[in-house]
């Protein structure tokens, strides 16, 4: 199985991510594409069923996937799984899915990373009803800090929207969490992650090098593997 090594640039979340030497990328399959994942150098991936392309007449059939997909080695997590009360169906059909692909991951030791819009007090509420035997990782936040405080204080990892990050108003976020709780990703946007590493690394009065190294040791702690 591929793992990041030290001096990598690591995006934690991607999209139709190409091989590039220096940078490890997290590849996200989507349940309903029905990919089957291909053991490659600088590669690791999550899977799971995205609230926006789920619906009754799917369900079963998407389920059946990740329950086969997540079993694989190199799919070191599920997701992204989640809420979404602008795109996507009933909220019943989100929560038991969700539900549903929380007992895989606990099954299976792996964790979770989250896609949620508009729905913290029903991601907030499974968290306390599921009692999650992994940790859980938003992709794509861009909250406020309150917010991503009361996430961390659950014991959740933050990533940020690739665009909000490199905005200066970010800065004041970044600035007021705890490094050991966050990671960087493209989301497939064709972003560079190595720009945004350079700003983060700016924000909190870092070198970039130093940033990789954090960013290993999150990655080493959040999916529980040794180097």
């Amino acid at each position: 199985m591929s793992f990041p090594k030290q001096n990598d640039f690591i995006d934690i979340h991607t999209h139709g991510a190409v091989p590039s030497p220096g940078i490890f990328s997290v590849e996200t399959l989507m349940a309903h594409e029905e990919k089957i994942p291909v053991e490659t150098a600088g590669l690791a991936y999550t899977s799971g069923i995205h609230p926006w392309n789920l619906n009754d007449e799917n369900h079963d059939r998407l389920l059946l996937y990740v329950e086969k997909i997540a079993s694989y080695e190199s799919v070191i997590a599920i997701g992204e799984a989640g809420f979404d009360k602008i795109k996507g169906p009933a909220m019943d059909l989100q929560q038991r899915t969700f539900e549903e692909q929380v007992y895989i991951a606990g099954k299976l030791r792996k964790p979770v990373v989250i896609h949620c819009v508009r729905a913290w007090e029903e991601l907030i509420s499974a968290h306390k009803k599921l009692k999650p035997a992994t940790p859980w990782l938003i992709h794509g936040f861009r909250g406020k800090k309150e917010l991503g405080m009361q996430l961390i204080s659950k014991g959740m990892y933050l990533s940020f929207w690739f665009d909000f990050i490199t905005r200066r108003e970010a800065t004041p976020l970044i600035q007021s969490l705890p490094v050991d709780r966050i990671f960087l990703e493209t989301d497939g946007s064709g972003a560079d992650i190595r720009n945004i590493y350079k700003k983060v690394s700016g924000d909190l009065g870092i070198g970039v090098d130093e940033l990789k190294i954090q960013m290993l040791k999150n990655y080493t702690v959040f999916f529980n593997r040794n180097n």
